[in-house]
């Protein structure tokens, strides 16, 4: 009885593949290719588990109800786009790049304004709930980052002179926003303007970036600093020995 229900369940699954990998190879970013990938769902797992959808296609994943403002958007193959994610296009916005196989998990929102340009490398993930806002200055996210959830990165701030209501304020920036290859934001993490997080760097979570991480470092706290280097870590080994 079990050998025969092992199997029921083998069957459904593959069917359940089959439905989908047939309707994602009608998915895209116009109407027609939102129906066919809102369809390839009916049959998928919800949430993290359906990234496998945009591998189906190079066109990749694009979910029914993200919403896409946005005139210069360029994306790699096979990237992931969940369940209202905004990408939004201000006056004067310029270029959103999204590499091969990257990730924009739900409610995420990404836009440009003003000139800038937001670009992210093949490979990186953007978790839920985060906002990315390029303005005056560009953000640059490198290959196989991690950027975790409820994070924010803007290359811009307001003024706060005493001459202007703060909403009539002008905006100022410090710079371009760099994130260095295969680095990590964790939890909550809000990465200001002018600031270069180096590659492989890890920002614990609810940290606050003011100023530059250099590769390999581990930063936390408000403003963030760095604690020590990635590979001052001992091995359990080490660890044991020296007690």
């Amino acid at each position: 009885m079990r050998d025969s229900e092992a199997l029921l369940a083998r069957v459904l699954r593959k069917l359940a593949w089959l439905w989908s990998w047939f309707w994602m190879q009608w998915a895209g970013r116009g109407p027609l290719g939102r129906i066919a990938t809102f369809v390839a769902t009916w049959v998928a797992p919800p949430h993290k588990a359906r990234t496998y959808l945009a591998t189906l296609n190079p066109r990749g994943y694009i979910a029914c109800n993200a919403v896409i403002h946005h005139e210069k958007l360029r994306l790699g193959s096979n990237v992931f786009i969940d369940d209202r994610v905004v990408i939004f296009q201000r006056e004067h916005g310029s270029v959103i790049e999204l590499g091969d196989q990257v990730c924009i998990f739900r409610d995420v929102i990404i836009e440009t304004g003003e000139g800038a340009s937001l670009t992210v490398g093949a490979g990186s993930s953007i978790h839920p709930r985060c906002s990315l806002h390029a303005s005056m200055a560009s953000i640059h996210i490198g290959s196989g980052v991690l950027i975790g959830p409820n994070c924010a990165v803007y290359s811009y701030d307001h003024s706060t002179g005493p001459a202007e209501s703060i909403r009539e304020q002008p905006l100022t920036t410090k710079g371009d926003v760099h994130i260095g290859d295969e680095s990590w934001l964790g939890f909550g993490v809000i990465v200001l303007s002018g600031v270069r997080i180096g590659k492989g760097a890890v920002v614990g979570a609810g940290s606050v970036v003011t100023h530059d991480i250099p590769d390999n470092a581990v930063a936390i706290g408000i403003p963030a600093r760095v604690v020590r280097m990635r590979c001052d870590v001992e091995s359990p080994a080490m660890e044991a020995k020296s007690y």
